[in-house]
């Protein structure tokens, strides 16, 4: 059955291999057999040669995953029809047949006629980049028991990862799409139609659209954890994308390194899936995220499940509040902040005391500096207080971050 959220932190079993917190990264190779794949080395037409790239280049260099790609999903082409997909098959078929190694193969789709026409032939999984777009996806997928990935999309098959694009005036309501920004509206959009029992969300790294910005990439990538709210293991393909080149001011082929940075820093956010054309290298990113990234405590006894989620913001726990239901609490009651506060003078110090006592903040007093630890909500009121005693409006968002509440501490303090 279709759901939009799991009950708990869930794993997916895809032909035998688990993903998951339970499960160390995974990482996906990319082979196309498609002539507009704007990436050549990944790229063949003859079924031996794939079949040698996939042996040599991507499971002997540690692919737990091979996503085939029938055609560029690159906006500059024109989409194929499922049929034209459909001819393309064989070569793929004919690849994975001649493979020696052992991977599970996704096959990159939009369309259940080819995705089920893949499965029957020997494909393990699903890679959709429309969302389940076409509804026949998830019934072909729940009805093959696969995993399968679901990019964040529009419910248009010719507009792959479009978010920015969707006209959410209408989808939702004027006063939710005034209120919600980009990261938001890719959430929603993974929402839409629902998710399989073995779905694993994937955010949509990279130009989908013209209206997309490299900012919009930037900012879902720093908040990645949000997107574990889905409870769903979460798939990330951000190799040599544009927005880690536009940080370190490189070309596509020179975003090897800052891809694996920044393959680190996703594993270490929650991503259980890398996609990726830099097999070798990527997995040795993705061990060290893991291994010095987040801890999950979980435990099941008598069927009690404990688990510690790794939240770090008022929005991460939102998130995870509307997947369990609780949709009345306030998020921004649940987040504790740490601030530290240096060169106060004797008689701030008294004010900023004498404000934390109304407001819940707590006041530790240092030798040289102090400490503020308190809830977003409770440090929100602290600061509207000391700006009612000095006149100064505090601006303040409807999201307050860790930013926002430093930021007008300092101009108050100041």
């Amino acid at each position: 059955m279709l759901h939009s959220y799991s009950p708990y932190m869930q794993n997916v079993d895809a032909a035998g291999l688990g993903i998951g917190d339970d499960h160390p990264p995974r990482i996906m190779g990319v082979l196309n057999v498609s002539e507009e794949s704007p990436y050549d080395p990944s790229v063949y037409d003859d079924p031996g040669e794939a079949a040698a790239y996939v042996d040599e280049e991507l499971i002997d260099e540690g692919a737990d995953i091979v996503d085939v790609g029938l055609e560029s999903a690159n906006k500059r082409f024109e989409v194929l029809s499922a049929e034209e997909e459909l001819k393309r098959l064989d070569t793929a078929i004919e690849t994975i047949e001649s493979v020696s190694g052992d991977a599970v193969f996704s096959i990159e789709t939009r369309y259940a006629s080819v995705a089920e026409a893949a499965l029957d032939r020997g494909f393990d999984m699903v890679n959709d980049i429309c969302g389940f777009a076409d509804p026949k996806m998830p019934e072909i997928c729940r009805e093959y028991d696969v995993a399968v990935a679901k990019m964040a999309s529009p419910a248009d098959l010719d507009r792959p990862g479009a978010i920015a694009d969707i006209d959410w005036e209408t989808r939702r309501s004027p006063e939710w799409a005034a209120e919600a920004d980009y990261v938001d509206r890719l959430y929603e959009a993974l929402k839409q139609n629902g998710l399989t029992d073995k779905t694993i969300v994937d955010p949509a790294f990279g130009g989908w659209s013209e209206a997309k910005t490299i900012e919009d990439d930037q900012e879902t990538f720093r908040r990645l954890r949000e997107f574990r709210g889905f409870g769903q293991p979460l798939l990330v393909s951000i190799n040599r994308k544009n927005f880690l080149g536009d940080v370190a001011g490189r070309d596509t082929d020179e975003r090897l390194p800052v891809s694996l940075a920044a393959t680190s820093l996703a594993v270490e956010r929650g991503a259980h899936v890398i996609r990726t054309h830099d097999v070798r290298e990527t997995v040795d990113a993705a061990l060290i995220g893991h291994e010095f990234g987040r801890t999950t405590a979980q435990q099941s006894s008598d069927g009690v499940r404990v688990e510690q989620l790794d939240v770090r913001t008022s929005g991460d726990i939102g998130r995870h509040l509307d997947r369990i239901g609780a949709t009345e609490a306030d998020p921004a009651t649940l987040t504790t902040r740490t601030i530290e506060v240096s060169g106060l003078g004797t008689e701030m110090i008294n004010r900023v005391a004498t404000a934390t006592e109304q407001t819940g903040v707590r006041f530790v007093r240092g030798d040289s500096s102090s400490l503020l630890v308190g809830s977003d909500r409770a440090l929100e009121s602290l600061v509207e207080t000391l700006s009612e005693n000095t006149g100064s409006p505090p601006p303040i968002e409807r999201k307050t971050s860790i930013d926002d509440v430093t930021g007008v501490l300092q101009a108050i303090l100041e």
